[in-house]
């Protein structure tokens, strides 16, 4: 997944009018429905990303200007949405896919694939393994690309806490896959570290 730009009104979400508002979703809109997508997967995500919307309006105002970046604000509404969606219709749910990754050579995309497959089980087996907590700051990081400070301010926790869940999470991860021996294309985005 690729970030999206920011623009000089990023800050202002709090003062946009529903005008602003609409600008506001086309730039986030995607980064936020891949992320209920994975997670709740696509039919359901397209009736969430429209909830996610109506509570980030009504909430606009407590928007904290002090963040260059709406986007870890509107994942942390997306995340206590999906939560609540997960409580009420599938407890069990699970992690649909991992994120579409671009490839420069078609044939590299094809076998990438194909490994893709072949570890798919073992990918989801290793991340059942984790606490939801830890799980869900990993995936934020390696999925959505947000940096551990992003993270803190999406889940609303401190950044110690994030750091502390994130290390713990590899640290897992790391001893599952070195047993099952992945596709060498997981480990980087999984395991190897994004925390600037």
């Amino acid at each position: 997944m690729t970030r999206t730009r920011r623009t000089s009104d990023d800050r202002d979400v709090g003062s946009l009018d529903r005008s602003g508002f609409v600008d506001l979703f086309w730039r986030h809109g995607p980064a936020v429905h891949s992320y209920l997508s994975r997670r709740a997967g696509r039919q359901d995500a397209d009736d969430l990303l429209g909830e996610v919307w109506l509570q980030a309006f009504r909430s606009r105002t407590r928007y904290d200007r002090s963040w260059p970046d709406p986007l870890p604000w509107l994942y942390g509404i997306a995340h206590n949405v999906l939560r609540a969606h997960l409580r009420s219709h599938r407890p069990t749910a699970g992690y649909q896919q991992p994120p579409d990754r671009p490839a420069d050579d078609p044939w590299s995309a094809v076998d990438d694939r194909l490994d893709a497959a072949r570890d798919a089980p073992m990918i989801r087996a290793a991340l059942a393994a984790l606490t939801a907590d830890d799980r869900e700051v990993l995936l934020l990081v390696a999925w959505e690309q947000l940096r551990p400070a992003e993270v803190a301010i999406a889940l609303d926790l401190p950044q110690g806490t994030v750091r502390s869940r994130l290390h713990r999470a590899r640290t897992q991860l790391r001893r599952h896959l070195d047993t099952s021996e992945p596709a060498a294309a997981v480990r980087p985005v999984l395991v190897e570290a994004n925390d600037e």
